[in-house]
């Protein structure tokens, strides 16, 4: 387990763990500059978030930030120098997975004084945090199609029914051209299935062409779904094409609304909330402020009998020991074990991607040098719990708890997983200051240091970076962040809601062969 204690920054640099032999510039450190908590003088001038030696490192030495290695010096590094990308090397090393070592269950808290939200249940007994009408293709043929569909639906024509949040068009580049079975197949069927039954949707459409591999008749099959008043499907090619096709879904989505519409939002457990983790454009301080916060609030939200769930398996690439050491049993550790050697054996094999070492040119600006730092900071998102159950890819989430799901790091094609795999609301932090949305469930931005967090006001909802300014503490601000998600699950518009976005990121992870 990382270990994560306070922070309070004193001087220019923080220091995160006794073990550590760099510490991290609070603030830029100019050339000469006397670090007098470390009893050293920068040989260089250091940007915010970047590295400084602290005692002399010989080459091949690891780096250790959090006590955890982050890669090893690829030459002698004197005390006081910069340290990042030019002088850290990149390899592997051995990591100890030792299944279940340090399980503890959760102590949870009784039902009877678990937190609450408003949230709208449905008549299987799913919970949405929103109300949406949807509208999916089965293939990028009908693309076109399901917006035109959603599009036609605008705000004036939305307000006899202030009930619904509005028609979303879940449109995508594949469905056809692809492998006809197997994995690629069924995990984009996995996907489609997740949205159109998700507990978010008041009624969905799916599109189709008609000569796809992906055909709508054995998506509903393999997806076990039927066809209903909330359940309509589409083949332009049977319909009449693309004008009477839009006029046919118009028509059956204005069918759908006055239902839609009766939806009440009652009181509900906390234990309904099933939470998508997602980090992007991050930075060093991602791993001091917001990603431990958004941890912290993870451990309250899974003692209300909630669901959290990471991702992005490259970015927990160089920790996923700290996973393995959690989880309940060797069984949920193997498969975790399992994912990350197929992206590292199988999927990404000499390929120039972040789980083989490099990082964005943004993480790299923001102070992370590797693939190893990034990591440590993105799998704080999960906080410090068991790891209960992993899953593939847009699979059905049904184990309460912290869980981890397989995706890939891009933002949009993890969100998608997870969405599909049932949460409802999705926690994002950001140091470089990523723009997303994700309909349709609302999507919660935390920004990890104050100077982003004022620029970009309009998308960051809340300002991890008083931790930082030693304004408040990482429980604190854990406690902050799950108020605010029980309030935005309610029925608040977050950041990313009141500036529309969420229109075009939904995208499914094309794992297969195009041909």
């Amino acid at each position: 387990m990382i270990e994560i204690r306070e922070q309070h920054a004193a001087g220019i640099t923080i220091r995160l763990h006794e073990a550590d032999n760099v510490v991290v510039a609070r603030t830029e450190v100019p050339l000469g500059a006397r670090i007098d908590a470390e009893n050293v003088t920068s040989r260089g001038q250091v940007p915010a978030g970047h590295k400084i030696a602290t005692r002399a490192i010989a080459k091949g030495d690891p780096i250790r930030k959090y006590n955890v290695v982050i890669g090893f010096a690829a030459t002698d590094i004197a005390p006081g120098s910069y340290v990042h990308s030019h002088n850290v090397e990149f390899r592997e090393f051995d990591r100890d997975y030792a299944p279940g070592a340090d399980y503890r269950p959760v102590e949870m808290i009784p039902e009877a004084q678990r937190a609450t939200f408003q949230g709208i249940v449905r008549a299987n007994g799913q919970v949405g945090t929103r109300n949406f009408i949807g509208v999916l293709s089965t293939v990028n043929c009908s693309a076109t199609v399901v917006h035109k569909i959603a599009e036609w639906f605008t705000p004036e024509r939305l307000a006899d029914f202030p009930n619904v949040d509005g028609v979303v068009a879940f449109a995508h580049g594949t469905g056809c051209g692809m492998e006809q079975t197997g994995e690629p197949m069924d995990l984009l069927r996995r996907t489609l299935g997740g949205y159109a039954r998700h507990a978010n949707l008041a009624g969905c459409l799916v599109v189709g062409l008609g000569c796809e591999r992906n055909q709508v008749s054995t998506l509903l099959k393999e997806q076990q779904l039927e066809e209903h008043s909330r359940l309509r499907a589409f083949v332009m090619q049977d319909t009449g094409g693309t004008r009477k096709t839009i006029e046919a879904g118009i028509a059956a989505v204005r069918e759908m609304l006055p239902e839609a519409n009766r939806v009440k939002r009652e009181t509900v457990s906390a234990s309904h909330l099933s939470v998508g983790l997602q980090c992007g454009g991050s930075d060093s301080f991602s791993s001091i402020t917001a990603n431990p916060a958004l941890g912290a609030a993870m451990d309250l939200l899974v003692r209300h009998g909630g669901t959290a769930i990471l991702s992005e398996t490259p970015e927990i690439y160089g920790v996923e020991h700290t996973l393995t050491r959690r989880a309940r049993s060797p069984e949920v550790a193997a498969k975790l074990i399992e994912r990350v050697r197929w992206w590292k054996e199988e999927y990404t094999v000499g390929r120039d991607t972040q789980i083989n070492g490099r990082v964005s040119p943004g993480n790299q600006s923001g102070g992370l040098a590797n693939i190893f730092e990034k990591s440590l900071g993105s799998s704080m998102k999960g906080g410090t719990g068991p790891l209960m159950e992993v899953y593939r890819y847009a699979e059905p989430v049904t184990q309460k708890g912290f869980v981890f799901m397989d995706t890939p790091g891009f933002d949009p094609c993890s969100a998608t997983g997870q969405i599909a795999g049932g949460a409802n609301v999705i926690l994002f932090t950001t140091g470089r200051g990523s723009m997303f949305g994700a309909k349709p469930v609302p999507s919660i931005k935390l920004a990890t240091n104050t100077p982003m967090f004022r620029r970009l006001e309009e998308d960051m909802d809340i300002n991890c970076g008083e931790i930082l300014d030693g304004t408040v503490t990482v429980r604190e601000m854990g406690e902050r962040i799950l108020q605010h998600t029980l309030r935005i699950a309610s029925g608040e518009a977050s950041k990313s809601e009141l500036l529309g976005l969420g229109d075009h990121e939904f995208v499914p992870w094309n794992i297969g062969v195009t041909g």
